[in-house]
Order: C-alpha cells, then sequence, then structure tokens
C-alpha cells in the first residue's frame, strides 16, 4: 500500500530545502514514504521528521531530517534537535525550519551528504571551492 503524502507541494520552506539540497552534486529528489527525500546513491536528507508522540498524535511539523557523523549529532542533540521516528535509531536527527537559520540548514544538508554520497560526488562538492 502506497503512503499518502505528507507534504505540500506548494510550501515554501519545502521550496527553499529543495533549491539547497538539488544544488549538490548527483542530488536528487524523490518521495519515499510519504515524504520529499533527497538521495544520491542514498538519502542524504528528508523533509520531515516526526517524534513518536506527533506521529500518534498525528502532527506533521515541518523539519528536516539528516544523518551526521557521531559527534555532530550528538551536538545537534545538545543545540534541539529531535530524533524522528523510525530514523532516529538509524542515526538520523531533525530540526525544525521555521524560523530556521538558512545558512545552518545548508551546512547540515552538506554534512549529511558528506557522510552518505558517493567519495567521487564528495570529490566534486569539494572541488566547486
Amino acid at each position: 500500500m502506497a503512503h499518502p503524502l505528507m507534504f505540500d507541494a506548494d510550501d515554501p520552506l519545502l521550496a527553499r530545502l529543495r533549491e539547497l539540497a538539488l544544488a549538490l552534486p548527483g542530488a536528487a529528489e524523490k518521495v519515499s514514504h510519504g515524504r520529499p527525500a533527497f538521495f544520491t546513491t542514498k538519502v542524504f536528507a528528508y523533509y520531515g521528521g516526526m517524534t513518536k508522540e506527533e506521529h500518534r498524535e498525528g502532527g506533521n511539523p515541518p523539519r528536516l531530517s539528516v544523518l551526521l557523523d557521531a559527534d555532530e549529532r550528538l551536538a545537534l542533540l545538545d543545540e534541539g534537535a529531535l530524533v524522528p521516528a523510525y530514523l532516529g535509531p538509524s542515526g538520523w536527527v531533525a530540526i525544525d525550519l521555521e524560523g530556521a537559520d538558512w545558512q545552518r540548514v545548508a551546512e547540515l544538508l552538506d554534512s549529511s551528504f558528506r557522510v552518505t554520497a558517493p567519495r567521487r560526488l564528495v570529490a566534486e562538492l569539494d572541488a566547486r571551492v
């Protein structure tokens, strides 16, 4: 059974996130489990990230979920990031996008991209600087 769509295609926060994520080398977008997912060979970001409580209550806050190295993950959790349901046990963390610092969002996308992308795409990203 297909998952229902859990986002508004006209959401301005999604549009800004999409702009940043798709600027990374080889990045593409797909819908996975009803949410936009940004990937190369592996997903590096999801638009969404409910906690288990929010999932039970039917909430759907605008969030970015990313996969970071262990130290950066712990630091982000100390800054108030959340552990999203289902993805959290695999190391993913989520931040709220309402009122977000978009420079910080871009940095988190970059970090998650580096954890998940093939070496050749990371090298391509590094060559841009």
